[in-house]
């Protein structure tokens, strides 16, 4: 059996419910897969994959990963997992630094020690660009380091790809590991969009951007993430694959902002900074990956970071009226 059959079996999703797992998850039912969704719903919407909860090829269950038994259950039968489950709020560690211990590390270990009892082999894990820290190679390539993350959320997302190298070299699993630039697009719950959306919207003639606007980054729309994602998964097999996921340009905090006023339809909207290099403890003012290792495979964006941003904020204006 190859690679590429074994993916269009009996497929489980952690974290299925949320922005880029219900994006995964959309994908994988066009394909004609049966899907498994583990979610507990605390950062998920079930709304996002409601139009799937009938489907005979469809099982959603609401399970926490840090209970062994609920995922241990949720492990039978499948042939691959797309482990996507994580608290994805950077700022977030500097405030509770038990949370990404907690939510990504004890959890990934959760899900490799009940795939390991169930002879699961196969896993695709969504990483991110954060574990490299502050680069001093732009763009980034994946076998940069040190690596020398700047956050707790980037500590312990490379504390989970550890782990998920180390099983598949001691239990013969196979993993893709994905190392995310800022995915973004319609179902985003968070992040500097969304911020700017809701900023605008208490106070339509101002918007306060944090650091100095200067923070530039590559942003990649979510449909062209999930095609990556599964065009790498059909197209590598070695035991550890290890890809990073962006577009080739990058963009300011400002021209962020700039977008969203434009896309709300606002004029005469003055900006304010709150200063400083980073926006926040854990930030990375610069951050550009090199796609190369995705691009010998055969995959290359579609959108740049400016056209990923311009129709988010259209989506994400739409929905919140």
């Amino acid at each position: 059996m190859t690679q590429k059959s074994k993916i269009t079996e009996k497929i489980l999703v952690t974290g299925g419910a949320g922005f880029i797992g219900s994006h995964v998850i959309d994908r994988l039912m066009e394909n004609g897969n049966e899907v498994v969704v583990f979610d507990n719903l605390s950062s998920g919407n079930i709304g996002f994959i409601r139009h799937h909860l009938d489907k005979p090829n469809f099982t959603f269950i609401k399970g926490d990963l840090l209970k062994q038994d609920e995922i241990e259950a949720a492990c039978d039968g499948i042939d691959i997992v797309y482990h996507v489950a994580a608290n994805p709020d950077v700022r977030l560690g500097a405030v509770d630094t038990h949370v990404h211990l907690e939510q990504n590390i004890m959890a990934t270990y959760n899900l490799l020690e009940a795939m390991r009892k169930k002879n699961v082999h196969n896993i695709a894990f969504t990483s991110t660009s954060t574990v490299y820290g502050e680069a001093s190679i732009i763009p980034t390539p994946e076998d940069y380091g040190p690596l020398i993350p700047i956050s707790l959320y980037g500590a312990s997302k490379l504390s989970c790809e550890a782990l998920i190298t180390s099983y598949s070299h001691t239990f013969d699993m196979r993993s893709w590991i994905f190392r995310f630039a800022n995915i973004i697009g319609d179902r985003g719950t968070h992040g500097i969009i969304v911020d700017f959306i809701w900023k605008l919207k208490d106070d339509p003639k101002h918007l306060e951007i944090l650091g100095d606007g200067r923070q530039s980054k590559s942003y990649l729309h979510v449909t062209d993430c999930v095609d990556a994602i599964l065009f790498a998964v059909s197209h590598s097999n070695d035991a550890v694959n290890i890809f990073n996921i962006g577009s080739e340009d990058t963009i300011s905090s400002t021209r962020i902002g700039e977008i969203v006023v434009e896309e709300m339809g606002l004029e005469d909207v003055r900006f304010s900074y709150t200063g400083g290099h980073r926006g926040w403890k854990g930030d990375v003012p610069k951050m550009l990956l090199l796609i190369e290792k995705m691009k010998l495979l055969g995959w290359k964006p579609s959108y740049t970071s400016e056209r990923s941003v311009r129709e988010t904020a259209s989506t994400l204006v739409r929905s919140s009226s």
